[in-house]
């Protein structure tokens, strides 16, 4: 997949034009790439649509017109569009109230050190933090709602993905959780792995 460009990036009026029908593709698409990982912690896939989507939003909530702002944009999302033999997700800790915040931000510090692929053969494939967002949101004694994190299978790894069944699974002293994923979510994100999404 093909990293955005500024010139990926409607103008204002364009994406006006394009903006019911690309939200709308993107609710579907997130369907199949949004994974409930136990009660509280989600696992948004992220591709070039979604990406696309969360900078033209961006730009559009913030009134970016300039190239220049763009681009700041850009950079910061840009690295969650994944390459060949790469997925990439944004994890969102999913708490409602501020006192399950308090409770839980503290006791799930590191969580977002313990987020694994589990495929066939017993290969687990551990989640990696982005360096950029990891200074900004990884602390010792708590943890932020949303991290950013990257998986990079070799070729034989993308095979036992293709093969299935692919579990996310967190494993955290104070939160472990799996999934299996469905046989839609599987054969989408193999697209990510395969460079064809």
């Amino acid at each position: 997949m093909t990293k955005l460009t500024v010139a990926d990036i409607a103008d204002a009026r364009a994406y006006e034009r394009e903006r019911e029908s690309f939200r709308a593709h993107i609710i579907e698409l997130k369907k199949r790439r949004r994974i409930a990982v136990g009660p509280i912690i989600t696992l948004l896939f992220e591709n070039r649509d979604t990406v696309r989507f969360q900078i033209q939003e961006m730009a559009r909530a913030e009134r970016i017109l300039t190239d220049a702002g763009i681009q700041t944009e850009l950079d910061i999302y840009n690295p969650l569009v994944p390459g060949p033999g790469e997925l990439a997700a944004t994890m969102f800790i999913e708490l409602t109230s501020e006192a399950q915040l308090r409770e839980w931000l503290p006791k799930l510090a590191g969580v977002e050190r313990a987020v694994e692929l589990r495929l066939p053969g017993a290969s687990v494939v551990p989640a990696e933090l982005d360096p950029g967002h990891a200074e900004q949101l990884t602390r010792e004694d708590t943890t932020a709602s949303v991290h950013y994190l990257h998986w990079s299978l070799n070729p034989s790894q993308v095979e036992g993905f293709a093969a299935g069944p692919v579990e996310v699974a967190v494993h955290h002293p104070n939160y472990t959780e799996s999934t299996e994923l469905s046989e839609a979510a599987r054969l989408e994100l193999l697209g990510d792995l395969r460079g064809h999404s």
